[in-house]
């Protein structure tokens, strides 16, 4: 039908050049196959992988160039790198007001707030640094117009990289953020090998070189790679991190694939697995919570009220708070006399005790020696009576091969 079709086509439809219908033919084939190979123009994940790679380049560059004014303005201002710490800021009020003595009389409102200015002021009157010379400071003010253009360029450059991530990946963006989503994408290499990886390859991708060595070394291989500087891993605690990358790189790979061969724009399936991800780690910080309240009142001295259920200990009869009537008191010779006589009976009852005890021991002793022995009599009959068994078999058999022998040779 269709082979009939597209050979009649010209005749079909009336009123058509033959570039025109050259072109709706090849406008055709062109949507037809991206349809089937589901590619799509504005999905291009080259522009994201080159816009990553410039960013931790740039990066990198403007922290080295940073660096570097503030160790060469420090000789004349040194107390201004430790009161102001963002980079750009401290490049515009080089170049706003140039040498530190002019610092005092220059308004600094746009670029710092009331109290940083009113103390790098103050700073500036009592600065401990050396004076620089005119061309010294023509040579700072041009590297900081440097810092200023290039972290400018990477605000934008950030921007652009973030619009972008939205439209080719939008559910991977809500779930990691586009920083993160970019460099999966630039360590995969495309959108489209990231979808075929696994989600414990992507917990660990950018950890190759880790996993490789606690693999080769038979130690515990890394949790997390790329996916730590995820803001979802970040808020969790160090216990709980492990399970949250994990769960991440999980949903992570569900993401990829739906923004990969899906037909919709939408990040739904990144923000649902957000909340599941969100919740999960509600749910472990409580119990971990749980399991530390629970250590910690394991530690703390019990109460009265814990005591309160213990056994206490029962205390023992005082025979001294009996109240009895006290006998007429004896002469102290013959209270003696008494006490002499039931030492000694005491003596001779633990004489009598001492020799039963020896005489049941010498008892207990010549049985152990009998059944001793009796038992080794009996081994040696039995083994005695086993060897004369033996010896009878081996006697009857050789008897027989001699008659055998015998009746062979006849």
């Amino acid at each position: 039908l269709y082979r009939g079709i597209r050979s009649q086509i010209e005749s079909l439809l009336t009123g058509v050049s033959a570039s025109d219908m050259a072109a709706m033919e090849l406008g055709l084939s062109h949507s037809l196959s991206r349809y089937k190979l589901k590619f799509s123009p504005d999905k291009i994940d080259t522009m994201i992988v080159q816009a990553i790679s410039l960013l931790d380049d740039l990066d990198k560059e403007l922290n080295t160039y940073a660096m570097r004014v503030k160790e060469w303005y420090g000789w004349h201002f040194p107390e201004m790198a430790k009161i102001i710490n963002d980079n750009q800021a401290y490049s515009k009020l080089i170049k706003k007001a140039g040498f530190r003595n002019n610092i005092g009389a220059t308004d600094l409102s746009e670029i710092l707030p009331e109290e940083l200015e009113a103390e790098v002021k103050e700073a500036a009157e009592i600065s401990m640094g050396t004076e620089i010379s005119d061309e010294d400071l023509l040579n700072i003010t041009a590297l900081c117009d440097q810092v200023i253009s290039i972290t400018e360029y990477r605000a934008q450059l950030y921007e652009y990289l973030k619009n972008r991530m939205f439209a080719i990946a939008p559910s991977l963006t809500a779930l990691v953020g586009e920083l993160v989503g970019a460099r999966l994408i630039a360590h995969a290499g495309s959108l489209m090998t990231l979808a075929k990886y696994p989600a414990s390859t992507i917990q660990i991708l950018g950890a190759e070189k880790a996993l490789f060595r606690a693999l080769k070394t038979k130690h515990d291989t890394p949790k997390y790679g790329l996916i730590y500087h995820a803001s979802l891993v970040g808020q969790a605690g160090p216990k709980a991190k492990g399970k949250i990358a994990r769960l991440t790189a999980t949903k992570a790979a569900i993401a990829v694939r739906v923004d990969a061969l899906g037909d919709t724009d939408t990040a739904e399936v990144g923000i649902e697995g957000r909340v599941k991800i969100e919740n999960r780690l509600r749910q472990l910080e409580g119990r971990f919570a749980a399991k530390a309240a629970r250590a910690d009142r394991s530690k703390v001295p019990a109460t009265p009220l814990d005591k309160k259920f213990e056994r206490m200990q029962v205390a023992s009869y005082n025979t001294a708070s009996d109240a009895v009537v006290a006998k007429a008191e004896k002469p102290a010779v013959v209270q003696a006399s008494n006490d002499n006589k039931r030492k000694a009976s005491d003596d001779e009852e633990d004489d009598v005790s001492d020799a039963s005890s020896d005489e049941e021991d010498k008892k207990k002793a010549k049985k152990d020696k009998k059944d001793k022995k009796e038992k080794s009599e009996k081994k040696d009959k039995t083994e005695k009576k086993e060897k004369k068994e033996k010896s009878k078999d081996k006697d009857e058999k050789k008897a027989k091969k001699e008659k055998k022998d015998k009746k062979s040779k006849d």
